[in-house]
């Protein structure tokens, strides 16, 4: 007979202890906050989608996806991130509001890794979806929102690095054309910043020199403004210039924002190139080496459900914030303690219900002995009062 489970817990989830619940709500709160000053409504989906629907249409690969059966045999999946069940609820529910829709949101969802991976099978994601809106300023005002989404957060120092998906599609349409497989293998180590294998798998190809120059310049398209005309000069592809004249487009409205010092170009970075469709961006915070936040435009999206729509967005990962960023995240309110004796109860609890009347904390308890009083003072509280 198999061992019942005491304190085991399945691979990739965790438990939150209260004061990890505080700081993930504080973290919760003053984000949502301050998503809702630039005029964000949240939404709340369910846990479950249909496998068919939702499901097919994430940006997560489908061996990723955690999938169950319902007592029809019907797929269904749990969310594996909230941009393709705001897709849904846009096109349905919210077909009928005129656009741009501006949303936000916190949730957590769940993704499917390796056991050796280290990573969580359940997280939290705190962002927005900004939809109907495909100009530079739309994808600025997304960026700007991450950095304040971010300060808000308790993240102290950070950069945003942003790219353009068009740009390299353009790019590597002009030296590998009809090429996919190539062009595939190419991305996907810039997708994992395997910049070795990246130059080793340029070697390997059969392309002029001129053209092997060519890919190679891509990895020194990092800085500021300056790497738009260095793009320029590196292809002639129409997609390729059309794609950095829109991020420099957007570069000058964060410029306008006041907030290009915490952006850098970066045109090696491509993100998920099955699902973005133009700009995209990843925050990263000093105390750490991996995102903190990622996002982009995704134009072809809704059309999976039927609209056809632009949209642009993005996420804070906040478990990462929560683990590992040393902000200015402020400490969790304390309680009062209010001790009575049993002669003085209906006192006790009444002080205590005026406390939280005034938006406070009480805690209460009952004198049991005649030193009870004297007691040490508990760092659990910010107080003690007694009625004895």
């Amino acid at each position: 007979m198999t061992k019942p489970k005491g304190f085991e817990k399945p691979v990739g989830v965790r438990d939150y202890v209260p004061y990890a619940v505080d700081k993930l709500r504080m973290i919760e709160r003053n984000v949502l906050e301050c998503m809702s000053r630039w005029g964000y409504r949240q939404i709340m989906t369910p846990t479950m989608e249909f496998y068919e629907t939702v499901g097919v249409a994430s940006s997560t690969s489908d061996q990723k996806l955690f999938k169950l059966l319902n007592h029809r045999g019907t797929t269904l999946v749990l969310r594996s991130d909230m941009t393709s069940p705001i897709a849904r609820v846009v096109s349905s529910l919210l077909k009928e509001d005129p656009l741009p829709i501006r949303l936000s949101y916190h949730a957590n969802v769940f993704r499917a890794f390796e056991e050796e991976a280290g990573r969580e099978a359940e997280f939290f994601q705190t962002g927005v979806e900004l939809v109907g809106d495909d100009s530079p300023d739309a994808d600025a005002e997304v960026v700007a929102l991450a950095i304040e989404s971010l300060k808000a957060a308790g993240v102290a120092t950070f950069k945003i690095a942003m790219g353009h998906v068009g740009f390299l599609n353009g790019l590597f349409e002009e030296v590998l054309n009809g090429r996919d497989n190539e062009q595939e293998a190419l991305k996907k180590h810039l997708l994992d910043r395997d910049y070795v294998g990246f130059r080793k798998a340029i070697q390997d190809l059969v392309v002029t020199d001129l053209q092997r120059i060519e890919l190679e310049g891509i990895l020194r398209l990092r800085g500021g403004k300056e790497v738009c005309d260095q793009a320029m000069e590196l292809t002639g592809h129409a997609l390729a210039r059309e794609s950095i004249s829109h991020l420099c487009k957007v570069w000058e409205v964060l410029e306008a924002y006041g907030v290009s010092e915490h952006v850098l170009i970066d045109l090696t970075m491509i993100g998920d190139f099955s699902y973005y469709t133009g700009m995209t961006f990843e925050g990263y915070a000093a105390e750490l080496g991996f995102p903190v936040c990622s996002g982009g435009r995704y134009d072809n999206l809704l059309r999976q459900f039927g609209r056809d729509v632009p949209a642009t967005g993005f996420a804070l990962k906040t478990n990462r914030i929560l683990d590992e960023v040393k902000g200015n995240v402020e400490e969790a309110k304390r309680p009062v303690l209010i001790k009575y004796s049993p002669a003085r109860r209906k006192e006790g609890l009444e002080h205590a219900a005026r406390l939280r009347k005034e938006g406070k904390a009480a805690v209460t308890q009952i004198l049991q002995g005649d030193n009870e009083e004297q007691e040490a003072f508990s760092g659990l509280y910010d107080q003690v009062e007694t009625f004895y």
